[in-house]
C-alpha cells in the first residue's frame, strides 16, 4: 500500500500496482517521495521534466554565485615610498572593484635576510588600504615570498 499524491489528483491510499497503473494511464511516472512514513508517500508526476527543472535551478544559482578575483601585487623588501604609493593605488582600485588582492613581498638571493622589514611593508600595505580592504591573513613567510591577502570590505 502506498499513499499517492500529484497535481490535480486527490490524496488516496492504494495498492502499487493499482498506483503504476494509474500512473500508465495519466501518461506519467511514480516517483516514491517519503519512503520512512507508512504508507510511503508516492507523486505522480513527469520525473524527467522534474530532472530538467532541477538541473535548470542549479544552473541559475551557478550563475548568480560570485566568481572571486584574486589580484596580485608584488613588493621588494626595499620598495620605495612612490612605488609603495602607486601599488597602493592599484590595491585600493582592485577593492573598490570587490577583487582580493593578494600582496607578497619578493625575497631575491640573500634578501631574505630582511623578513622583518618584508612584514613591515606588509603591515603598512594594509594600514594604507585599511578603509577599503581589510586582511584575511596576516603576513605569512612561504619559500622566498612572505604574503599576505586582503578582502574587500562591502
Amino acid at each position: 500500500m502506498v499513499r499517492v499524491v500529484g497535481d490535480n489528483l486527490e490524496p488516496q491510499i492504494l495498492t502499487l500496482r493499482e498506483a503504476l497503473t494509474m500512473a500508465d494511464q495519466l501518461e506519467l511516472d511514480l516517483v516514491e517521495i517519503s519512503p520512512q512514513v507508512n504508507p510511503p508517500v508516492c507523486k505522480v508526476m513527469d520525473y524527467q521534466k522534474f530532472l530538467y527543472e532541477q538541473k535548470k535551478k542549479q544552473k541559475e544559482i551557478k550563475a548568480k554565485s560570485a566568481k572571486v578575483v584574486v589580484k596580485e601585487i608584488r613588493l621588494g623588501p626595499h620598495t620605495d615610498d612612490h612605488d609603495f604609493d602607486f601599488k597602493v593605488n592599484h590595491a585600493t582600485k582592485f577593492l573598490k572593484e570587490g577583487c582580493k588582492v593578494k600582496v607578497d613581498v619578493f625575497f631575491k638571493g640573500r634578501m631574505i635576510v630582511y623578513k622583518d622589514q618584508g612584514e613591515l611593508i606588509l603591515l603598512k600595505f594594509a594600514q594604507a588600504v585599511e578603509e577599503f580592504g581589510k586582511p584575511e591573513q596576516l603576513p605569512k613567510l612561504e619559500g622566498k615570498r612572505m604574503i599576505m591577502i586582503l578582502n574587500p570590505k562591502k
